[in-house]
């Protein structure tokens, strides 16, 4: 049931691993619920503060819900696609080879290359479901599992996949953490290495 044909709003709070938020309206009215899936072109996620056009609906229990839902920033500017760079991928596979150079230099044991290799080929995969989950709107891979995965060594995995995939590349909070992931398991591995030294 449609109740205006068209309405303004801002986004005021957004679950981006759920897929819903809530648009807050100006008006005396409550907040209206919106999933991902009400939304047109997906290839921008919703943030909070974003402004959003949409139709005003109601669900089973008569409760305002967003439909044909549209971010204002689409339709006045179309979203421009950020130039892929080879750097980050170049660095993921360097510090593979590094890892690789320094095994065969007896300077870490070969489980530590498996490890890197494995974690980062699930950590890609992770991403890359995780991508069509949001595409969908489907279930969202947690955050912190993202991190974890890259914590144990699938970092060089999750660079890949964020250029190949342009995937989790715009939030800002989720982007300090996993660089201090890389730091952690940077420093996680130069353990690694003293305590193999002394064997």
């Amino acid at each position: 049931m449609r109740l205006r044909p068209d309405r303004n709003g801002t986004i005021i709070t957004w679950n981006d691993d759920k897929g819903y938020g809530f648009i807050a309206t100006g008006d005396d009215e409550p907040d209206v619920f919106v999933h991902i899936r009400a939304f047109r072109d997906r290839r921008i996620r919703p943030e909070q503060g974003m402004p959003v056009t949409y139709r005003l609906s109601r669900d089973d229990q008569g409760r305002p819900r967003a439909a044909e839902a549209q971010l204002a920033i689409e339709s006045a500017d179309p979203p421009r696609r950020r130039a892929k760079t080879a750097v980050p991928v170049i660095v993921a596979w360097m510090f593979l080879v590094f890892v690789g150079l320094l095994v065969l230099t007896n300077q870490l044991p070969q489980l530590v290359l498996w490890v890197y290799l494995l974690a980062s080929l699930a950590t890609f995969v992770a991403y890359a479901f995780d991508k069509s989950a949001a595409r969908s709107g489907r279930w969202r891979t947690k955050e912190n599992t993202l991190h974890l995965m890259a914590l144990i060594g699938g970092w060089p995995g999750a660079v890949i996949a964020q250029e190949k995939l342009r995937h989790k590349t715009r939030k800002q909070s989720f982007r300090i953490v996993f660089g201090l992931t890389v730091l952690l398991n940077g420093a996680l591995l130069v353990g690694a290495m003293m305590a193999w030294s002394r064997l």
